[in-house]
C-alpha cells in the first residue's frame, strides 16, 4: 500500500507530455479515415454540366456496352414507351437470377435466362433462335450466372456450370466449349481474338477466341465467398484489368498475362453484415487513363492506368459499373442512392435516394429492390429498378424528371441501340422500350 501511494504521488507531480499532431477519433481510424463512411455526408448542390452529344450507336457488344466500359452517351428519347416484350426462357426465383445484361449487335439481341438457355431476338421482337448450353450431365436447375459478349460475330458466353462457349451469332451453333473448373458467373470482355474472363476461384484467363485454347492465366487470393453475376474484365489498350472477389484489381498485359499492378479496392461500410463481401461489383471503367472501380460494401476509387498509383478514394460503394461523364462519376451505391462524385477528386456532389426495402418497417426489412444503371442516355441518368419502374434523373441535381412502367421488375441495366432501349425483368422477358 505504501508504494502504491508512492507511485500515486509521483505521478501527480509529474507534468504530462502533450505529443504534437492531428487529433484523429479512433473510430474514423478503425472505418477508414476522414473519407469514410462514419463521416456526416455533405449536402446536395446543383452543379452545371457538360456532357458530349449523344451518340446513335449500331452495337453494344459487352456489359457496360464496350471493353472498356466507358461509352459516351447513346442516344435516347427522355420519354420513351414499352414497345414489346417477349419471354426468353426463366425468371428469378429463390435459387437462381438473371446475371447476363442483353448485348446487340448485326440487328440482333442476345440474352440469357436465369439458367443457362441463350437466345437471339431479333429488334422487332421475333425469336431468332434459342440455345440450351447445359451440360448433358448436368440438370438446368443446378446452376445460374453467367454473362455474354459479342464480336466479330460470335457470341460468347460464360455460365455457372464452369464453361466458357463461342456460339456462331446467325444461328446459335455451338463453335467451341471450354471447361475452366469453377463458376464464371461474370461476363467476358473480347478483344483482338483473345477472350478474358474471371472465374469464381479467383483466376484470371484469357482464352483463343478461335479455339477457346487457354493462352495464359494469372492467379489473385482465393476467396471462398463472392456475389454471382459479379464483374467483367476491361480492356484499355495493352493493358487488361481483372476485377476479383478479394476486392483485388489486377492489371495485366494484354498478350504476355505479365502482371503490371495491383490495388486493393478496401474500404467496409460500418455496422453491416455484408461488409464481409469485398467483391469488386462496380467493375473498372477507364476513362482518359483513369481507372474507377468499386466494391459494394462501401468504397469507390479511382487509379492510374499507367501504374495503378490510387487517386482518390470515396464512401459510396457502387453496385455496378460507373458512368463517366463530365468530370462527374455517377454510381448506384450499396446504400441505394444514384451518387454524383467529382471525377478529379472523388468527392460527393448529390445523392439520391432509389427504392430499398420492400417493406418500409423496420422488422419487416428483410428483402431489398435491385437497381440496375446508372446509364446516361438523351442527356438523362436512366435506372431500371425491380419494383418495376425506369426512372430518368437530372444530372445536374439529381432531380427526378421521368418514371416509365414496366411490365415487371427490371432484372438487368438497360442496352441501347439505334435509340432503343433493351432489358432483362424478373419474370423472364426481353423488354424493349422507345
Amino acid at each position: 500500500m505504501a508504494l502504491i501511494a508512492l507511485v500515486a504521488a509521483g505521478a501527480a507531480c509529474t507534468r504530462e507530455e502533450i505529443l504534437p499532431g492531428e487529433r484523429i477519433g479512433l473510430r474514423d481510424v478503425f472505418t477508414g479515415g476522414a473519407d469514410s463512411a462514419a463521416q456526416t455526408p455533405p449536402e446536395n448542390r446543383a452543379e452545371p454540366i457538360s456532357l458530349p452529344a449523344p451518340v446513335t450507336y449500331t452495337a453494344w457488344t459487352h456489359r457496360a456496352g464496350e471493353p472498356d466500359h466507358a461509352l459516351v452517351q447513346p442516344a435516347f428519347s427522355s420519354a420513351p414507351q414499352v414497345l414489346w416484350s417477349v419471354k426468353i426462357g426463366q425468371g428469378n426465383d429463390r435459387k437462381h437470377r438473371i446475371t447476363a445484361d442483353p448485348v446487340a449487335a448485326n440487328g440482333a439481341v442476345f440474352v440469357m435466362d436465369s439458367r443457362s438457355l441463350v437466345s437471339a431476338i431479333s429488334t422487332a421482337g421475333a425469336v431468332l433462335w434459342q440455345r440450351d448450353l447445359t451440360p448433358p450431365t448436368e440438370r438446368a436447375d443446378d446452376a445460374t450466372g453467367g454473362g455474354l459478349a459479342v464480336a466479330n460475330g460470335t457470341l460468347f458466353v460464360s455460365t455457372g456450370f464452369g464453361t466458357l462457349s463461342a456460339l456462331d451469332a446467325s444461328s446459335g451453333a455451338v463453335l467451341w466449349t471450354q471447361k475452366l473448373d469453377a463458376p464464371v458467373s461474370g461476363a467476358p470482355t473480347v478483344v483482338d481474338g483473345q477472350v478474358f474472363v474471371v472465374s469464381k476461384d479467383n483466376r484470371g484467363l484469357a482464352l483463343d477466341a478461335g479455339t477457346g485454347r487457354i493462352n495464359w492465366e494469372i492467379d489473385a487470393t482465393p476467396k471462398a465467398s463472392g456475389i454471382v453475376g459479379a464483374s467483367s474484365p476491361a480492356v484499355a489498350g495493352d493493358t487488361v484489368l481483372f476485377p476479383f472477389s478479394s476486392g483485388e484489381l489486377v492489371a495485366a498485359q494484354r498478350q504476355s498475362g505479365v502482371q503490371k499492378w495491383n490495388v486493393v479496392v478496401a474500404g467496409r461500410r460500418p455496422g453491416r453484415g455484408y461488409s464481409l463481401i469485398t467483391d469488386i461489383t462496380g467493375e473498372p471503367v477507364v476513362k482518359a487513363g483513369v481507372v474507377y472501380a468499386g466494391n459494394a460494401v462501401g468504397r469507390t476509387i479511382a487509379t492510374s492506368l499507367q501504374d495503378g498509383k490510387r487517386l482518390w478514394s470515396a464512401p459510396d460503394g457502387a453496385t455496378g459499373p460507373v458512368w463517366v461523364s463530365g468530370g462527374s462519376v455517377f454510381l448506384i451505391s450499396d446504400e441505394a442512392k444514384l451518387v454524383r462524385l467529382d471525377a478529379r477528386n472523388g468527392s460527393r456532389i448529390w445523392a439520391v435516394d432509389l427504392p430499398y426495402f420492400t417493406q418500409e418497417r423496420a422488422r419487416r426489412r428483410k428483402a431489398i429492390y435491385a437497381n440496375f444503371g446508372p446509364v446516361l442516355a438523351g442527356g438523362l441518368l436512366w435506372v431500371a429498378s425491380s419494383d418495376g419502374q425506369m426512372r430518368a434523373f437530372n444530372p445536374e441535381d439529381g432531380a427526378l424528371v421521368r418514371s416509365v412502367a414496366l411490365p415487371a421488375g427490371a432484372a438487368s441495366r438497360p442496352a441501347i441501340v439505334q435509340g432503343t432501349a433493351f432489358l432483362l425483368d424478373v419474370q423472364g422477358r426481353l423488354v424493349a422500350l422507345r
